[in-house]
C-alpha cells in the first residue's frame, strides 16, 4: 500500500481530535507519554474518559507526519466481518477501539491474532482500547490473550471532581465558547459530573447560542439541561 495520509472508510467519520484539545490531568500524563511513543499499547478505562478521542488524536498526529493510520471502532465495523482486518499491517498505525466487542467471536479473535503477528513483521504500530482491564478480557483464543499480555497497558483516568471546572474552562477556551464562572458553576451543579456528558452539554449550548444569536447565560443553559 502506498504511503498516503490518513485513510478514510465509509463508516469512519472525519475527526478534529487533537492531543492539545484533551484535558490531561497529572494521572494521565503517563498515558500521554506512552501514546506519543512508538510502542504498541493497550489503553483502558471507564466509559466517557476519552479513549476514542485519544485514539483519533493519535491517528491525526500520524496524518500530520505523512504517515498512514486507521481508526477502527469495532462496535461499528464488526458487522463487516472479520476479514476486514486482513492485509492492514501495511499501515504505519492501526487504532482498534472497543476491542472487547469481539469477545467470544472466534473468527474475529483469530483475525486479530493474525493482525498482531503480521504487524510485528511489518512494524505497524497497534493501539487497542477497552473499558475493561485487558487482564479481565477472557478471549477464547489463548494465543491472543498471550499476545495482548505482552503489550504495555495503561489506564485512562476520569477527570477528578475538583478539576472539572478547570477542564470545562479548558474545553470552552479551545472551542472559543465564552463561559463565565457562574455559568460553569451552574453547569457543574446541574449536569452529570463526567467530561463526556459535560462536553455534550457544551456542544448543545454552542449550537443553541449560535442558532438564537445569544450569549450563553444561565437562562440559556436551563433550556439545555
Amino acid at each position: 500500500m502506498s504511503k498516503t495520509r490518513q485513510l478514510t472508510f465509509p463508516w469512519n467519520k472525519p475527526s478534529k481530535a487533537r492531543f492539545n484539545h484533551f484535558f490531561f490531568e497529572d494521572a494521565n500524563f503517563a498515558a500521554k507519554d506512552a501514546l506519543y511513543g512508538e510502542d504498541d499499547l493497550f489503553i483502558y478505562g471507564l466509559n466517557g474518559t476519552g479513549k476514542s478521542f485519544l485514539l483519533q488524536s493519535l491517528c491525526n498526529l500520524y496524518s500530520d507526519r505523512d504517515k498512514t493510520s486507521l481508526y477502527i471502532p469495532i462496535r461499528e465495523v464488526k458487522n463487516l466481518g472479520s476479514n476486514f482486518l486482513e492485509s492492514l499491517e501495511s499501515f504505519d498505525l492501526i487504532c482498534i477501539d472497543d476491542i472487547d466487542f469481539i469477545l467470544d467471536d472466534s473468527d474475529w479473535e483469530l483475525s486479530l491474532f493474525n493482525l498482531i503477528n503480521n504487524s510485528l513483521i511489518s512494524n505497524c504500530r497497534l493501539i487497542f482500547s477497552s473499558h475493561l482491564n485487558p487482564s479481565h478480557i477472557n478471549f477464547q483464543l489463548k494465543d491472543l490473550i498471550s499476545r495482548l499480555k505482552k503489550i504495555d497497558h495503561i489506564e485512562i483516568f476520569p477527570v477528578s471532581i475538583n478539576k472539572l471546572s478547570d477542564a470545562l474552562k479548558f474545553v470552552s477556551n479551545i472551542r472559543s465558547i465564552k463561559l463565565g464562572d457562574n455559568e460553569i458553576k451552574y453547569i457543574l451543579t446541574h449536569s452529570k459530573r463526567n467530561m463526556s456528558d459535560l462536553v455534550s452539554v457544551l456542544n448543545k449550548l454552542d449550537e443553541l447560542s449560535i442558532q438564537l444569536k445569544r450569549k450563553i447565560t444561565i437562562p440559556l443553559i436551563k433550556q439545555v439541561i
